[in-house]
C-alpha cells in the first residue's frame, strides 16, 4: 500500500492550454477613452430644465446604442415627447459635445496597455458606437494611441447595420485584419466597457 507521501508526490493534471490571442479589438468610450461622464453632463444639463432626471437606469439601456437609437430611448424613458424634438437635442447636445470632447483624457492603464500589444506585434483595433466627427473629436489630441491601430469602424460605416448589442460592429472590424478574412488563424480578443 503507497504510503500517504507518494500519494502526495503525484504531479497534478495540467491545465489546459489557453489559446492565444492574435488580433484585439477595443470599445472606445468608457474602455479607452473617460468619455461617457461628459454625455451624461450634457443630458442631464438639457433634461433639468424641462424637470426630467436622467439618472442610471435610462443612461444604461442608452449605453452602446446608436445615436438614433439611444435618442428613442431617452424620448420614451423621459416623456420628452412635445416639450422639445429629437432634432432640437441633438442639436443642443451637439454644441456642448463640441467642447467637451477634445478635452477627454485616457483611461487609467490605456497607454502602457496598448504600447505592450503593439510592441509584441498583436494587431489592434477599434470597434466604437461612436460617429465619425465624434470620433475625430475625441481622438484629435490621443494620436499617441490611435496612431497604433490597425483600423477603426465608427458607428455609422456602413457596413454596421444594428447598433450594440448586435456584433455587426465586432465583425466588420474583425473582418479587415487581413489574417481574419478566413477565420482559422484569427483569435480575436474584445474588450468593451458596455453593459449591453
Amino acid at each position: 500500500m503507497p504510503s500517504a507521501d507518494a500519494a502526495d508526490a503525484t504531479p497534478a493534471a495540467a491545465p489546459p492550454p489557453r489559446a492565444a490571442i492574435s488580433h484585439v479589438i477595443f470599445d472606445m468610450d468608457g474602455l479607452l477613452l473617460d468619455t461617457e461622464g461628459f454625455y451624461t453632463a450634457v443630458q442631464e444639463k438639457i433634461l433639468a430644465r424641462y424637470g426630467k432626471v436622467f439618472d442610471w437606469s435610462v443612461k444604461a439601456k442608452m449605453m452602446g446604442k446608436t445615436t438614433a437609437e439611444s435618442t428613442r430611448i431617452l424620448f420614451e424613458e423621459c416623456g420628452l415627447t412635445g416639450l422639445l424634438t429629437p432634432e432640437q437635442f441633438l442639436e443642443e447636445r451637439e454644441i456642448m459635445l463640441k467642447e467637451l470632447l477634445p478635452t477627454c483624457v485616457p483611461m487609467p492603464g490605456v497607454v502602457r496597455l496598448i504600447h505592450h500589444l503593439h510592441s509584441n506585434g498583436i494587431p489592434l483595433a477599434i470597434a466604437t458606437g461612436t460617429h465619425e466627427h465624434h470620433f475625430a473629436l475625441k481622438a484629435q489630441n490621443h494620436q499617441e494611441i490611435f496612431s497604433l491601430m490597425h483600423h477603426i469602424v465608427t458607428g455609422d460605416d456602413p457596413v454596421v447595420k444594428a447598433g450594440k448589442p448586435s456584433p455587426d460592429i465586432f465583425l466588420a472590424a474583425m473582418s479587415r485584419f487581413e489574417a481574419c478574412s478566413d477565420g482559422p488563424r484569427c483569435k480575436v480578443g474584445c474588450f468593451t466597457s458596455q453593459r449591453s
